[in-house]
């Protein structure tokens, strides 16, 4: 009988090919949104119709909803991301997610976590905010019941040169810091193999990467290189870049602070890390490990992308 499973956020990139995966695979996939009318990226409607796909209106900040998507539709694993708005750090999101019937929970977590999750400092915003709900997991479903998928540096984030690719300068904070780029799809490709066929061993934080260390100068060089373009490229200081993230990139200043300190740290770190975060090299390949099929490249992302960068 195939396996039930629930996507929340599926109109995302990572929570769309989650869902498409699993699917793939066998399962019966419900779309948990805040909006049933969304369009998803990368499913049709007659591929949604054919593959028998459900929509369901869910709002992981409200308990109620999820308990009610889940009951009704009778889902045992389910797909989360980070909800920022909850005081609790989803906590009754995960007792309405387990009292309503599921088994497993996927959680899109974050490379920046590891070691003791008590000691995580408030101030190291998005490594805490992750923790706390890995912990509230670890208490809600016990060491079993969830698997903690922790991506590293997007290569969607590289869509924040778009503005000076069109202006022809570039300005970067910290023109060295290694990256790994890694592409969304890759990660929904591993949570819903994961969803769909269980955890493959007792690994209950996967850490997952690009298949290829860069730094943040060599990632904008293939972004122009693919564009046929040869932008100015220029290092900002501390001041700047805190600046730039927050009139530009629209960060919440905590959140613009900590990633200033963050790039400082990278400076001194070895060559095995990505924003300042130590990694293991064998982790680099755990994308095909735990999916089954070879990462993509941060350039072919770019070729397949180019319209996001010039749009």
């Amino acid at each position: 009988m195939a396996r039930t499973v629930i996507i929340f956020g599926p109109t995302g990139a990572v929570g769309s090919a989650a869902a498409r995966t699993a699917s793939a695979l066998g399962a019966k996939v419900i779309l948990a949104m805040r909006d049933t009318e969304k369009p998803i990226p990368g499913l049709s409607a007659s591929d949604e119709k054919a593959n028998a796909f459900t929509r369901v209106h869910a709002d992981l900040t409200k308990s109620d909803t999820v308990h009610n998507a889940v009951l009704t539709t009778q889902a045992t694993h389910a797909f989360i991301y980070l909800a920022f708005n909850t005081a609790d750090n989803m906590k009754a999101t995960l007792h309405a997610l387990k009292s309503a019937g599921i088994e497993l929970v996927v959680f899109l977590s974050s490379f920046t976590i590891g070691g003791d999750l008590t000691a995580i400092q408030p101030d190291d915003m998005i490594p805490y905010a992750h923790a706390q709900v890995e912990m509230n997991l670890l208490e809600v479903f016990g060491e079993k019941g969830f698997v903690a998928v922790r991506p590293g540096t997007f290569a969607s984030n590289t869509l924040q040169y778009k503005r000076g690719l069109e202006q022809g300068v570039i300005k970067i904070f910290g023109l060295d810091m290694t990256v790994d780029c890694i592409v969304p799809e890759d990660i929904g490709r591993v949570c819903g193999t994961v969803l769909a066929n269980g955890p493959q061993d007792d690994q209950r934080a996967i850490y997952l990467y690009g298949p290829k260390l860069m730094s943040q100068l060599e990632a904008v060089k293939i972004i122009g290189d693919a564009l046929g373009r040869d932008p100015k490229i220029e290092e900002c200081d501390a001041q700047g870049a805190y600046k730039m993230f927050v009139e530009e990139g629209g960060f919440p200043a905590p959140i613009a602070e900590y990633m200033v300190r963050q790039t400082q740290k990278a400076f001194a770190a070895g060559e095995d890390q990505v924003f300042g975060y130590t990694i293991d090299r064998e982790h680099l390949g755990n994308v095909e490990k735990y999916s089954g099929k070879k990462s993509t490249t941060f350039q072919e992302w770019v070729e397949q992308e180019k319209e996001m960068f010039v749009s």
